[in-house]
């Protein structure tokens, strides 16, 4: 029996060319999840910025906290961020408050485009249980914590170039909206980008 031919190689027109994709958005949106599998789909590395945090840190993000402050934290971020920026075009997943520095978030949308995987408080919630080892939930309880940063948070998101909604369906159709968005915003004459509200997932 004949195989099943294997889906086309993505194409230059998944993603500007040269620019890195950027996933923004709250703990728990699938930053990391969703990123891996959009990196697979379009053929080209994926970073988790976090991870490359704690790599050159030589400590993890709950050890930076605790010894040195989340401001501390940030500074470390936003350099790590610029220099994944300035390398080969790749997926960069970035912590939740990585956006919300307004050099990072311009330079993200200066040298990449930026996706917010956009995703409600109950979903975001049920995936952040299931991990204890994040510094900021340790802060009050979890669900007053996450939408208390929401309210902080969502007015940079929406500044992201692309807005697609992470729910709780397949991963395959969160990547397969994005990829649409990324061609989308590939083929707009210059300067004439979608809206953020047009971009946006319904």
């Amino acid at each position: 029996m004949a195989k099943a031919p294997k889906p086309p190689k993505s194409t230059s027109k998944d993603a500007k060319p040269g620019r890195s994709v950027v996933l923004v958005g709250m703990m728990g949106a699938g930053k990391s999840t969703i990123g891996r599998r959009l990196a697979a789909r379009l053929d080209i590395p994926f970073v988790d910025a976090d991870a490359e945090i704690e790599r050159a840190a030589g400590q993890t993000i709950g050890e930076i906290f605790e010894a040195h402050g989340e401001a501390e934290f940030r500074r470390g971020e936003e350099r790590v961020i610029a220099r994944l920026l300035d390398g080969e075009r790749k997926i960069i997943a970035t912590g939740g408050g990585a956006f919300v520095n307004d050099r990072t978030r311009n330079r993200i949308n200066d040298k990449g485009v930026s996706v917010w995987l956009r995703a409600e408080l109950p979903v975001l919630l049920e995936r952040v249980s299931r991990n204890s080892a994040r510094p900021l939930l340790k802060q009050g309880d979890p669900e007053s914590v996450l939408r208390k940063l929401a309210e902080e948070r969502y007015r940079y998101y929406e500044q992201a170039d692309i807005v697609v909604d992470s729910s709780t369906g397949p991963h395959r159709d969160v990547v397969d909206a994005i990829v649409k968005k990324l061609r989308d915003l590939e083929a707009a004459p210059k300067g004439k980008g979608p809206s953020k509200a047009a971009a946006a997932t319904r």
